[in-house]
């Protein structure tokens, strides 16, 4: 690799040493280094667990040690003697500090193995685990050749009705509703002698089907042959049973869990694949994973008053985690289903759900840090390639060896890959601030792993962010969404994102990202405004697509036809993000637009179907004042003359009760008076019948 140790040095604000076969030959260098005490960055991922076994070896090692590939995404590259820039970057953001821990999701596995399908499959896989797992098979068929004349592993027959749970804690539910007892069934095969027409298989279970069409006569033999057995029983009653599994292989062909991503510790298992059953063979102990997410229900807009608004959490959720429970007003998020992609934090439009695994305040540094350092160290239009830490990290460094052996361009020198744990946890707040930051695109590298929901909202989100840019006056494309699964893909993809040039801010940002989601976006959309090419030639208010479907934009105005509006305030009520308020002294529907997140409870609760809501983004100062939507003339008690309500809000109820029986003649007139005084007119009333009586 073409590598400049004065340049690199000058951008990081240190002399470096550069060591050309670190794990080999200057292996000594490496020992010296973590022996200091200081930060060590490796910049080569090949040899990490050389590296590690090294220091693992080494006497008083004691600093840090963090890897980073500039191989990949840098050095094997045609633009490679271009690179230093970047390659500044990567080794910068690669010194950050650690994440700071966050709670974790404990799974405790006994290794009790359910293995559904076909029997010779069945007793295949589980000849290959059961020297580490305790199988139990659920038969779904004899297969091609049945099951083998040993009874070497517990048997299940019967019907499945459900199968749930994760890792650890599956329940299956079953009926026995097959006339042969496999607990009592000793393989004799005399039921399969004497059962004509296959009705019975070598799973040593019965085909109902098959057997209804036989002569009843012919139904009993198998009965009277399994006589010393006793396992065949026509007349048994069907009993529903379940029992508890730390894990399953699903061998059939439609799976039990339909989601894009199943229950950890369920795997599917195509015969063939040796990968898949060596991970069950490492699926005993204890288990733990981050907790992905975190929750603040005081911040969602998911349901009041048991109406729901915003569900596009749930919507877009690839692992059936998250349940809305509108009648506590919240969402329920199922920490052992969380598979930590992250879409369901993008898709919250109040920040109610963030990511937590690096939070947004540690991604927000890693973008400033790689996007800063790059202009500092003399890079232009800098490109932020996003990529998962799994496919999407292995099909880059594909890339980079392709370059290598001169069959494709590389990683252009401009475009800074920083990965992420999935494509799907970073959004609009992060995108925009990377803008502010100076990148002039943000490209979101999507692979087979992503659910299609998960496209659907980034690029959703994609669409709003760039309305907002092209509205500031940013010339160009600035977020684009790369599918690809190939290296030959991902090449021509990333020369034609090198290809495109996109306006910037006049000055970078050097705000920090907020653990709050509207924070951010607050400061990243106002350094935008302040820095955008033509300030004085902004428009009033920007246009902004639907959004993602359950939430639609994340800003916006409301509409409200004051002819229909009685202003009955049920939307205040409603209101999560407290953008809809009262006044105290007069009848009127305020509005504070920064607040709106545009989940439609307001237009959802309002019995008048008065409400509609607007996606835009107002770029005045009015955005942040409070403004009146709707105001009516008050409605006086015709007893004390105090107000009360609205006049067309009392007129619509008389309007509605008058021709009512219980509302005639005096009835009627105390509806037009306050609470007050309705008490005291009906006491006088029932008062004078009584003298009147007298």
């Amino acid at each position: 690799m073409p590598l400049d140790a004065t340049a690199l040095g000058n951008a990081l604000n240190e002399p470096l040493t550069l060591h050309s076969t670190l794990c080999r030959r200057d292996a000594g260098a490496y020992q010296q280094a973590i022996q200091s005490g200081d930060d060590v960055v490796v910049a080569c991922t090949q040899e990490k667990r050389l590296f590690a076994e090294l220091g693992a070896a080494t006497e008083g090692a004691v600093s840090p040690i963090r890897f980073v590939n500039i191989r990949e995404t840098g050095g094997w590259s045609r633009d490679a003697s271009q690179a230093t820039p970047k390659i500044a970057a990567l080794l910068a953001a690669a010194r950050l500090p650690e994440p700071e821990p966050v709670s974790t999701v404990t799974y405790k596995s006994a290794g009790r193995l359910l293995i559904i399908g076909p029997m010779d499959q069945a007793e295949r896989a589980a000849d290959m685990v059961s020297d580490v797992l305790n199988v139990t098979i659920f038969t779904q068929g004899p297969g091609l050749t049945g099951a083998s004349q040993e009874r070497r592993y517990p048997v299940l027959g019967g019907t499945v009705t459900s199968l749930t749970g994760w890792l650890g804690a599956f329940e299956l539910t079953w009926a026995r509703d097959n006339p042969i007892d496999l607990d009592l069934c000793t393989r004799c095969n005399a039921c399969l002698t004497v059962c004509p027409d296959g009705a019975i298989g070598l799973d040593y279970q019965v085909d109902m089907a098959r057997w209804a069409t036989l002569d009843r006569n012919v139904q009993q033999a198998c009965v009277n042959a399994c006589t010393v057995a006793g396992a065949i029983d026509f007349n048994r009653p069907v009993v529903t049973d379940a029992e508890p599994f730390d894990l399953v292989l699903d061998l059939r062909a439609e799976p039990a869990f339909a989601q894009h991503a199943p229950p950890q510790g369920y795997f599917r298992w195509d015969g063939v694949s040796l990968p898949t059953l060596l991970k069950l063979r490492d699926m005993v102990g204890e288990f733990d994973k981050p907790k992905f997410f975190d929750y603040k229900q005081s911040l969602c807009a998911h349901s009041r008053n048991e109406v729901v608004g915003c569900d596009a959490c749930i919507r877009i959720c690839s692992a059936l985690a998250i349940s809305s429970d509108k009648h506590r007003q919240r969402i329920e998020v199922n920490p052992n289903l969380c598979v930590g992609c992250g879409a369901c934090t993008t898709a919250c439009p109040t920040g109610a759900l963030t990511y937590a695994t690096p939070r947004a305040s540690e991604q927000g540094l890693n973008f400033r840090t790689l996007l800063s350092t790059y202009t500092k160290a003399g890079g232009k239009d800098a490109v932020l390639l996003l990529h998962s830490q799994e496919a999407g990290r292995e099909l880059v460094d594909k890339l980079g060896r392709a370059a290598q052996l001169k069959q494709a361009h590389g990683v252009p020198a401009h475009v800074i890959p920083a990965g992420l744990w999935h494509t799907a946890s970073t959004g609009i707040d992060l995108w925009l601030s990377a803008i502010a930051f100076g990148a002039t695109q943000v490209a979101v590298l999507t692979t087979h792993e992503e659910a299609p929901q998960y496209l659907d909202g980034l690029q959703a989100q994609m669409d709003i962010a760039q309305a907002i840019l092209t509205g500031l006056g940013y010339a160009g494309t600035h977020l684009r969404l790369i599918r690809a699964d190939t290296p030959a893909v991902l090449d021509a993809a990333l020369q034609s994102v090198a290809a495109q040039r996109a306006a910037t801010p006049r000055q970078p940002a050097r705000f920090a990202v907020a653990k709050e989601k509207r924070s951010t976006l607050d400061m990243a959309i106002d350094h935008l405004i302040q820095q955008a090419p033509a300030p004085e030639a902004l428009p009033e208010a920007i246009a902004l697509p639907a959004g993602i479907p359950g939430a639609g934009s994340p800003f916006g105005t409301l509409n409200v036809n004051k002819d229909a509006c009685t202003l009955c305030l049920s939307c205040v009520n409603a209101c999560p993000a407290s953008a809809l308020g009262d006044n105290a002294e007069r009848p009127q529907l305020r509005f504070v637009e920064k607040n709106c997140v545009q989940c439609g409870l307001c237009a959802t609760t309002c019995p008048e179907d008065a409400i509609t809501l607007v996606p835009r983004l107002l770029l005045t100062p009015e955005r942040k004042a409070s403004r009146v939507l709707n105001e009516v003339q008050p409605y006086q008690c015709i007893r004390c003359s105090k107000p009360f309500g609205t006049v067309k809000a009392i007129e619509a109820m008389l309007g509605k009760l008058s021709g009512h029986a219980m509302f005639q003649g005096a009835a009627l007139e105390r509806l037009k008076m306050c609470g007050d005084c309705r008490v005291v007119d009906l006491y006088t009333a029932q008062n004078e019948s009584k003298i009147t009586e007298l």
